[in-house]
């Protein structure tokens, strides 16, 4: 704007803050779902709070003047442009009078046009955007989380073979759902038809035979068949009746959006729909297509057709395609849909393979294709028909010749195919029959709806948005309620089926699109500004709350599917670990989630997940006397025992639902971390290294935190924690026991007591991994070499640690 000014560039990961409920209200065991409607205050917390977004952003911001919010150009964008300004305008200096300070930018591609196109019309951020995109965040938390907390614990508590960690409700994701189980009930209650058709061929001169197809296409009576077939059997001839030739036109397509994209990604190249998505925002941000997130299918006005077109005339695979077209004069686009947010999706600059990758280049490829081809004349073709008549019976052939190519050449999968010629001849003409019969067919049922399909049918009903949708189809798949089948299909689980079934049986509207296409229809209204947010809200609040009331009362409609389907948890798992209650046998319930259920005292315990689970040598806890069962993440990754009672019951005020004996704080149990840690994990700030004692020969101590393993005394015959601490470190001491032949310290000396972290004789017999977990998202890279954060710490209940004098960097040389 003329003055001179020092800028600073920076960026978010996504949403700032996320919608949660406050604390106490985040316990499934002491909260109501219905509480969840209404009672239960929201708060706003950090999206991932190991960013320290906030912080970042207030840091950042201090002393500015004016902030300009680059963000997504979406109604998800304008929401965080509001979560932006909460965390930095208390910090940035007051304006002056009136002065404007906040700066809205709107672009659709990262390129020099877009982007100084951009600065130079500087607008707001749209509040009412923001809003609507609120509403539907808090809808879905108390919606969702009130249906999913009730049904997973009243059925997880009932069944043991669900094979699913989450019993899920949403809003948006139980209709998409109903869509896959209402295909799966049309192939289930199909009943295959027999009908009949009959088929003619006809010859004339030495011309390969034509195959008519017959006027009335087919009857479902067999007699009736036979009847037609005998009559057209009294004719030796088939004479034409008319020959007609027209010319026709397959249209370019519409500009590309959203949904269009995603249908591709899924049918034609194999990607599903999340996939697809993360792909095109790559693309994206790294200035190869324009904004990936579109309703529209117009161009506007002032888009520049011709140099987007020019980047592609390089090109190996479409080059020669585009110079013609820019000589020719480019053909105007089909009028498509202008939905008011952004442009269509097109290539923003020349890309190859070797640039994009595998995945990113096959989408880059079909993106531009398709950009040509909107710019690209229609594909002509001649269709020429002959009817014939033979006896009483009509039949027809036709054959398509192409004229030109237009915009197939770059889209060679939806070219005219090309056929056998059909001869020469004119009306009065007669060819000779050669066969004359009546085929047996069936009806065939529909299949199992694909991906593409599914897209279609979420945009047509209105449920969620082009950028949520492939989320809901994804969150529909890892609940297991479907799998994805061969050509991208999808089959619902018995799981999925069961739910779909039980809803429409207790309350159809919790799984037909209609309900929840209304709502989508109300936030809409919100986000221009035509409707109250609160009243939109709370009047939604309101008609799910009386549906969840009515929806408990009537579960057991829902629960005598269920009884059909699936197992009682008494009858389902093994043998493994005895109650501390009744002392017998409960057994362990493998299917996700894994547990313990004690079928005597009718009660389940939860164990940690994505693990193995066995018997921990017969040993007891000696709070609760129920038996210790062993977690693995398998022979390259740790192991620590659990007891069932205290994991789901915590014994000590400082410790968590959910932790193991590496985290009890028991101070004399042999299997505590009083007992068997050792000292602060070398790389997580609040870890402790705990000592494994059922990992010889092979011994390890691993991070009661994070995935950090340390190997050491390899072959040992026997390695204890003992009670005295190091004078530097304060990290517990080690007794280390080898047999004489397998000794590797020093002097041929059998035992040696000391620090892991300080003593000389253990540096070269300790080695610093990762641990490899079962669970992908847990996955690390393998063993990583590098420093310790050279911090020793005495585990919890032996006194506070001492700061090391040397701050450890001792541990750069072990573990290297």
């Amino acid at each position: 704007m003329g003055q001179n000014v020092r800028f600073k560039m920076t960026s978010v990961c996504g949403h700032v803050m996320s919608l949660d409920f406050i604390g106490k209200y985040n316990n499934w065991d002491k909260v109501d779902p219905a509480e969840l409607f209404s009672k239960a205050p929201t708060e706003k917390k950090e999206a991932n709070p190991k960013l320290n977004m906030v912080k970042f952003l207030q840091v950042e911001a201090k002393g500015c003047d004016y902030v300009v919010l680059w963000l997504d150009c979406d109604k998800e964008g304008e929401n965080i442009c509001f979560e932006v300004l909460d965390a930095i305008q208390p910090l940035m200096n007051k304006s002056y009078g009136n002065d404007r300070t906040v700066y809205r930018a709107k672009f659709s591609s990262i390129t020099d046009t877009d982007i100084c196109n951009a600065m130079n019309q500087l607008g707001e951020p749209n509040r009412n955007e923001a809003l609507s995109v609120d509403a539907r965040q808090e809808l879905d938390l108390r919606i969702g989380c009130a249906f999913t907390r009730f049904q997973t614990k009243y059925f997880q508590g009932k069944y043991g073979n669900l094979d699913s960690s989450l019993i899920s409700f949403g809003p948006c994701q139980t209709p998409t759902l109903g869509f896959c189980v209402e295909r799966h009930d049309k192939i289930q209650s199909f009943k295959p038809e027999a009908y009949w058709v009959i088929q003619a061929k006809v010859f004339k001169g030495k011309d390969s035979p034509l195959t008519l197809d017959w006027d009335r296409v087919r009857v479902f009576d067999r007699d009736v068949g036979q009847m037609f077939v005998n009559m057209a059997k009294t004719a030796k001839e088939a004479k034409v009746d008319s020959v007609s030739m027209k010319e026709k036109a397959k249209q370019r397509p519409l500009a590309l959006n959203t949904v269009e994209m995603l249908r591709v990604g899924s049918s034609a190249l194999g990607m599903g729909p999340q996939h697809t998505m993360q792909i095109a925002e790559r693309l994206y941000t790294q200035g190869y297509i324009s904004y990936p997130r579109t309703e529209t299918t117009h161009y506007p006005e002032n888009f520049d057709l011709k140099g987007t077109l020019k980047q592609q005339a390089n090109n190996s695979f479409w080059g020669e395609t585009v110079k013609a077209l820019l000589s020719e004069g480019i053909n105007r686009p089909r009028k498509g849909v202008d939905a008011g947010d952004h442009p269509p999706i097109t290539p923003m600059r020349a890309a190859s393979e070797s640039e994009l990758g595998s995945d990113g280049w096959r989408l880059y490829d079909y993106i531009t294709r398709h950009f040509i081809a909107t710019v690209s004349p229609d594909c002509k073709y001649l269709q020429t028909t002959i009817s014939f008549s033979i006896a009483t019976e009509g039949f027809t052939c036709s054959g398509k010749t192409l004229i030109s190519a237009g915009y197939t050449e770059v889209m060679p999968w939806q070219g005219i195919a090309q056929e056998e010629a059909l001869p020469v001849c004119e009306r009065g003409d007669t060819f000779t029959v050669d066969e004359i019969k009546l085929l047996e067919k069936q009806t065939n049922p529909p299949d199992y709806l694909t991906e593409a399909e599914l897209i279609t049918l979420m945009e047509k009903h209105g449920i969620g948005t082009d950028a949520s949708i492939p989320v809901h189809i994804n969150n529909i798949c890892q609940r297991n309620y479907v799998t994805v089948e061969s050509g991208r299909k999808l089959k619902p689980t018995n799981l999925g089926i069961v739910l779909v079934h039980g809803y429409y049986k207790i309350d159809a509207d919790l799984v037909l699109p209609t309900i929840r296409s209304a709502v989508e229809k109300q936030l809409n209204l919100i986000s221009l500004g035509k409707a109250n947010f609160q009243q939109v809200l709370q009047h939604t609040l309101d008609i799910f709350k009386r549906k969840f009331h009515y929806f408990v009362d009537s579960i057991a409609g829902m629960d005598e599917l269920m009884e059909v389907s699936f197992s009682p948890i008494a009858a389902t798992g093994k043998p493994l670990s005895r109650c501390g209650k009744c002392h017998r046998f409960m057994k362990y319930i493998q299917a996700k989630p894994s547990r313990l259920h004690c079928s005597h005292c009718d009660e389940t315990y939860s164990l940690p997940q994505n693990g193995a689970i066995k018997l921990y040598k017969e040993l007891k806890c000696p709070l609760d006397e129920f038996e210790l069962v062993l977690w693995t993440s398998g022979s390259r990754g740790k192991s620590y025992p659990v007891c069932p009672y205290c994991f789901s019951n915590p014994p000590f005020r400082d410790m968590k639902k959910g932790m193991g004996c590496n985290e009890c704080t028991h101070p004399s149990c042999q299997h505590s971390l009083n007992s068997l840690g050792i000292g602060q994990c070398v790389e997580c700030e609040t870890g402790v290294l705990v000592f494994d004692p059922t990992s010889g020969p092979k011994w390890r101590m691993a991070c009661n935190k994070c995935n950090v393993v340390v190997h050491f005394f390899e072959h040992a015959h026997k390695v204890q924690v003992s009670q005295d601490s190091c004078d530097s470190c304060e990290a517990s001491l080690v007794i280390v026991d080898f047999n004489k032949t397998r000794s590797l310290l020093p002097d041929g000396e059998t035992q040696h007591t000391g620090c892991v972290f300080c003593d000389p004789v253990f540096q070269d017999l300790v080695e610093l991994k990762h641990a490899t977990m079962r669970h992908p998202m847990h996955r690390a890279g393998g063993a990583r070499r590098g420093r310790g954060k050279g911090r020793g710490r005495r585990p919890v209940g032996r006194g506070n640690p001492k700061k090391p004098k040397d701050k450890m960097a001792a541990l750069a040389a072990y573990f290297v």
